[in-house]
């Protein structure tokens, strides 16, 4: 485990290698990664990964793409494996795709995207063949045969869509399967789905902030043996507009945590239920700072209870 004379030494080299063309040196190197076991069949996942939802997607719009080739890199090269896309986010499946099939990173990454074919008509259902296509280009976009993980994305037509992943699963053309939700409202449907359907894993929002997920959703997928990808734990922008122009206390360095976004992360990685968390950034120094909670400790639960009492103390952003 990682030692506070360890991680302050490579604190410091976090800042250095910040400081490089695309941030890309490995700044972790004498730590220990931390991983997370997929219930379903033990494969070990860092507990740390790459959203492309938010300023990852904006990123991929423009003419440049190297910013994003940095981010990729960084993740890889410091011990990161999952990256979470899907179709709707704009232009990010396909350019996360081709820069790492440009870069010989392709079977590097553990590839998590969605299905998210619109319902429509009078019965409310999506089209199987629109669904099965999209699906295909995914598989043509990314490049990898088996495909990690399809999720249905936002519960969207279930009894269709789930049946086309499950089908492919049989085949051997996807690993793993699940259904995502972020919606509060939604989750009766989700933990229904959690009970109905074989799935390996489920994406939930989870923050320090926003923890409903906590009360049903993660013990539920502990007890179902369901890896979960937690989603949005810096709430967007939420939780670094209430904590702007604050340092980071000092006792959360006990556990690792030098920043606001290694705290943050620390404390959704913290619980049990968490497989991966997978925060979107379009800058290779957020990726190595990001990657810099998935080594050396995790707050316990009473530690856990003082990050959520400091944050709930703030006023709202």
């Amino acid at each position: 485990m990682l030692t506070r004379r360890d991680y302050l030494r490579n604190s410091a080299m976090i800042g250095a290698a910040c400081a490089l063309p695309g941030g890309l040196s490995r700044a972790f190197a004498s730590a220990d990664l931390i991983t997370r076991a997929i219930p379903k069949s033990g494969e070990e996942l860092p507990i740390v990964g790459l959203g492309t939802s938010a300023t990852f997607r904006s990123a991929a719009q423009r003419a440049d793409i190297s910013a994003l080739r940095d981010v990729i890199e960084t993740l890889l090269r410091n011990g990161g494996t999952v990256l979470d896309t899907a179709p709707s986010y704009g232009s990010a499946e396909d350019i996360s795709g081709r820069i790492a099939r440009d870069g010989g990173m392709t079977n590097k990454l553990f590839w998590a995207t969605k299905v998210n074919v619109v319902a429509r008509g009078s019965n409310g259902s999506a089209d199987p063949a629109a669904a099965r296509a999209q699906i295909q280009r995914s598989f043509d976009r990314i490049g990898k045969d088996p495909v990690d993980l399809i999720q249905v994305h936002n519960l969207a037509d279930l009894p269709t869509q789930m049946g086309i992943i499950r089908e492919l699963k049989e085949e051997g053309r996807i690993r793993y399967i699940g259904t995502t939700s972020t919606s509060r409202r939604h989750y009766p449907d989700l933990e229904k789905a959690m009970r109905d359907y074989p799935i390996d894993f489920i994406g939930v929002d989870y923050a320090v902030d926003n923890r409903q997920s906590a009360e049903r959703i993660l013990p539920l997928a502990r007890e179902l043996g369901i890896a979960v990808l937690v989603y949005v734990p810096f709430g967007r922008t939420r939780l670094f507009s209430r904590v702007r122009g604050m340092d980071v206390p000092d006792w959360a360095r006990e556990f690792g945590a030098d920043t606001w976004g290694q705290f943050f992360i620390k404390y959704a990685a913290a619980h049990p239920a968490a497989t991966c968390v997978t925060p979107a950034t379009s800058k290779a120094k957020h990726m190595l700072d990001n990657m810099g909670a998935a080594y050396g400790e995790l707050p316990d639960k009473a530690t856990q209870r003082k990050m959520e009492q400091l944050i709930d103390s703030l006023p709202s952003a």
